[in-house]
């Protein structure tokens, strides 16, 4: 069954299929702002990137810092991804090498000396990374050698406008959506005041902007906003403002460092089953808090960009990697490891530019197709293809965003897990 979310916003609850939607840009003036994602800019021309024959992908992704946890199941993506395209032939028929390193977080500067690396060993994209405010730390270096930056996971708003020489492209959705989505189920579960608790940074603050003017234009109020330096010592006086406040829904926008503000929430009284709490893609993990007392996150809700991930696909990942606890962008990854390869198959070409230049074609627009050795079967059969993944149709729009997303809705259970399967996806188009 279809019901239109309660907001009046033109989203969806999608029990069982996708149903198309628009949704309008909001706040700021990003929706009225051009960027040049889909073609290298002529005002900037980043650095000759040439081609040697053989994709070279390098992947940036976390493996320390505070969303180490999100590392392993988009590293599997990426290496299940290249597993099966050099099964099935590789790309420009020679295999496809893949170079990991850690992205870290901003405490350090890994994810600097990580690009360095694959710049020199002449990386075609790099992949990642996963936290906003590290890509936006080195998407400069990246796209200034002429060379691809593809996030997985990404999600400020800023990337949408941002100088990136045509280079920079995401198969996860601009935050104006989760946070319509998340605004909208706040609502929707009867919390007429809110409290909100966000890390201060382009991704805490973007995305508390986009749930508080969803949340106020759903007719409740945010009584109380806090936004926290996520390495403080202690969250005590930011958790007492919201206490002062008493807001029936607390919303959480952080990373690792949640688990603290958890505990201080618990503490001084707010516990999940007096006051709905609701938690984002950042933080919204089955490792962070497994050691808490049992039952502390029971009924706790979160939402994750991207389409759910199948049995057989979780299946697959779990040979690649059989510690993994979660799948959180293990979907986008991969999609963005196969987008490039087909681009370059398109392109006959492994440079950067020439990648680039096919994003957009491959993935919408052709005969349809899910997987690599499909896909490239057409293009050597003269085919346009539409490459839909396992994270949903990408489909990028002009700003190397993903013009048609989802967004799964999860809940914790007394484990303080939360199911992989959702309770609920709302699927919409990223509209200005």
């Amino acid at each position: 069954m279809i019901r239109i979310a309660p907001v009046g916003r033109a989203l969806a609850v999608v029990a069982a299929t996708s149903l198309t939607l628009t949704a309008c840009g909001g706040g700021g003036d990003t929706a009225t702002q051009t960027s040049q994602s889909a073609a290298p800019s002529s005002s900037a021309p980043a650095a000759a990137s040439k081609g040697d024959g053989v994709l070279t992908l390098g992947t940036l992704l976390p493996q320390t810092g505070s969303l180490a946890f999100l590392g392993p199941p988009e590293i599997a993506g990426v290496s299940l991804a290249v597993k099966e395209i050099n099964e099935a032939g590789g790309v420009l028929s020679k295999p496809v090498t893949k170079i990991d390193t850690d992205s870290g977080d901003t405490t350090t500067n890994i994810a600097s000396q990580s690009v360095d690396k694959l710049i020199a060993q002449k990386a075609d994209a790099i992949i990642g990374a996963a936290s906003s405010s590290v890509s936006e730390s080195v998407i400069d270096k990246i796209t200034g050698a002429g060379v691809i930056q593809f996030s997985p996971a990404n999600t400020s708003d800023k990337f949408s406008t941002i100088n990136d020489r045509g280079l920079y492209f995401r198969t996860s959705p601009p935050d104006k959506l989760q946070g319509r989505v998340l605004g909208d189920l706040i609502v929707s579960d009867g919390n007429d005041t809110v409290g909100i608790l966000a890390m201060q940074d382009s991704y805490g603050t973007g995305l508390a902007d986009q749930v508080t003017k969803t949340v106020t234009d759903g007719g409740a109020q945010v009584v109380e906003r806090v936004d926290y330096d996520p390495k403080a010592p202690d969250f005590s006086a930011d958790v007492a403002k919201i206490k002062a406040k008493n807001p029936k829904g607390i919303v959480l926008i952080g990373f690792e460092e949640t688990a603290k503000v958890i505990a201080e929430l618990v503490k001084q009284g707010l516990p999940a089953d007096e006051h709905k709490w609701y938690m984002v893609d950042g933080n919204t993990s089955n490792t962070n808090y497994v050691k808490m007392p049992k039952g502390t996150l029971t009924g706790v809700k979160g939402t994750i960009p991207g389409a759910a991930a199948p049995d057989d696909f979780q299946k697959k990942l779990k040979e690649i990697d059989p510690k993994l606890a979660d799948f959180s962008y293990a979907p986008e990854s991969y999609d963005a490891a196969n987008l490039l390869a087909l681009a370059a198959e398109s392109a006959k070409s492994d440079a950067s530019a020439d990648i680039a230049a096919k994003l957009a074609e491959v993935s919408k627009g052709g005969e349809k197709c899910k997987s690599f050795k499909e896909c490239a079967d057409l293009l050597k059969a003269g085919k346009d293809i539409d490459y839909d993944g396992v994270s949903g149709p990408v489909e990028f729009n002009e700003v190397g965003d993903p013009a048609v997303a989802t967004i799964g809705i999860y809940q914790y259970g007394d484990s303080n897990k939360y199911a992989t399967k959702a309770l609920e996806y709302r699927t919409g188009n990223i509209a200005g």
